[in-house]
């Protein structure tokens, strides 16, 4: 049987939830039945975790980029001063300048603004043109009316195409095979190739969990 996933669980969990994540959750049943994450409550919390890290709770639906100088050192040491080569002062609380530096030639982005159009957005916040392009060609499996998210980027945070994307991009990294083994730093790899936030992704994992507790052993998705 689908677990069930309902406003009330999520208003639980994120009562300040964005109004088109709210949206497309209302509606959104059967999307996660369509990706299997429904198939398990264990499937269901580790996706919502992993959403609710990278969205702050549902409230985000752009990276947030707005950085102060001291702030950028950390995140990208190989890149500012005094290891790398930019001075973090320049990009400090310009997040066009500072996604166009750090993001810019690479990931498929290759015009001038690329960096910052296809900066991270959404649920599982899709980042680069390449990204973009892939869950284009992941959504057009299931339906020929999908937007193409490289000329629309802003379709990813829409409540029509928001959580499709989560979903099937969740799918095709092996996300539901991972939450199946309960491991959250497994899972957190597949979503953004390393580490970060992992402390907080496991908290979350520990909150949805009780919102969906998982069934008796011997359940098989």
């Amino acid at each position: 049987m689908a677990v069930i996933v309902s406003l009330e669980q999520i208003n639980r969990l994120a009562p300040d939830c964005g109004a088109a994540y709210r949206a497309a959750f209302a509606i959104g049943q059967p999307v996660l039945a369509q990706y299997a994450i429904a198939q398990s409550p264990l499937r269901v919390a580790h996706f919502f975790a992993q959403i609710l890290h990278e969205t702050g709770a549902l409230t985000l639906q752009f990276e947030n980029l707005n950085y102060s100088a001291r702030r950028l050192r950390e995140i990208w040491p190989a890149r500012f001063r005094p290891r790398g080569p930019l001075n973090a002062a320049r990009y400090a609380y310009r997040p066009q300048k500072l996604a166009n530096a750090v993001y810019g030639g690479r990931l498929g982005n290759v015009g001038p603004n690329d960096g910052y159009v296809f900066r991270g957005r959404g649920l599982l916040q899709l980042t680069g043109k390449d990204g973009y392009a892939h869950a284009t060609t992941l959504l057009r499996q299931a339906s020929r009316a999908a937007p193409d998210l490289t000329r629309e980027p802003d379709a990813v945070v829409s409540a029509a195409w928001c959580l499709q994307v989560a979903a099937a991009e969740w799918q095709a990294r092996g996300c539901n095979e991972a939450a199946d083994l309960d491991d959250v730093a497994l899972v957190t790899r597949l979503i953004n190739g390393g580490s970060i936030g992992l402390a907080e992704r496991i908290a979350w994992t520990g909150k949805t969990r009780l919102v969906w507790p998982a069934l008796e052993p011997g359940f098989s998705p």
